[in-house]
C-alpha cells in the first residue's frame, strides 16, 4: 500500500532507482522487524515514512565515506530499470533544479522534497523527521531561498552568454 510513495520518496532523498529500492526494501524489514516496538503515538504511516527516511540518511552517510559517482549521475541509474529519457527530453530548467536540490543540506532537501514533491503538511513533515513543525516551516523557507538563488545566479549567468 505505501511502497510506491516509499520509493518517490526514496528516489528523491538518495538520486537513483538502485539505493532508493534498497533503502526501500531495508526499510521494510526495520518495519517489520520493529513492528512489535510501535507505540501508535503517530499513525503507523508516519512511522514507516520516518523509518524510511532514516534508512535514506543511513545510505547517504554511508555514500560519503565512500565517494562514488554523482548520486544524480544518470550514469547510475543505467540498467537499473530506469528508462532511458530520449534526447532532449529533459527541460534544463529541470535539470538544473534537480542538480541544485541535490545540493541542499539533507535536511533541507528532505524537507523540500516531502512538501513539494510528495505533498505533506508541514505538520506530516514534523512528525516524520522527528523536528517540530516551525522548523519544517523554516527549512522550507530557507530551501526555497537557496534554490532560487542558485537558480537565478544560473539564469542571470545563462543570459549574459546568451546576450
Amino acid at each position: 500500500m505505501h511502497a510506491p510513495r516509499m520509493k518517490s520518496i526514496a528516489w528523491n532523498l538518495l538520486g537513483n532507482t538502485g539505493d532508493a529500492e534498497d533503502a526501500v526494501q531495508e526499510a521494510f524489514l526495520k518495519i517489520y522487524r520493529g513492528a512489535k516496538t510501535f507505540r501508535g503515538g503517530a499513525a503507523f504511516s508516519t512511522w514507516t515514512y520516518r523509518v524510511l527516511v532514516n534508512t535514506c540518511y543511513d545510505a547517504l552517510r554511508r555514500r560519503r565515506s565512500r565517494p562514488v559517482a554523482s548520486s544524480l549521475d544518470e550514469a547510475g541509474d543505467a540498467g537499473r530499470g530506469v528508462p532511458a529519457a530520449p534526447p532532449g527530453a529533459d527541460h534544463p530548467l529541470r535539470l538544473a533544479l534537480e542538480k541544485a536540490v541535490a545540493h541542499l543540506k539533507p535536511r533541507h532537501r528532505a524537507v523540500f522534497l516531502l512538501f513539494a514533491v510528495e505533498g505533506f503538511t508541514h505538520s506530516e513533515i514534523g512528525r516524520i523527521l522527528g523536528i517540530p513543525e516551525g522548523t519544517s516551516k523554516t527549512f522550507l523557507f530557507e530551501a526555497k531561498k537557496k534554490l532560487q538563488r542558485w537558480l537565478g545566479s544560473r539564469a542571470s549567468v545563462e543570459g549574459s552568454v546568451t546576450s
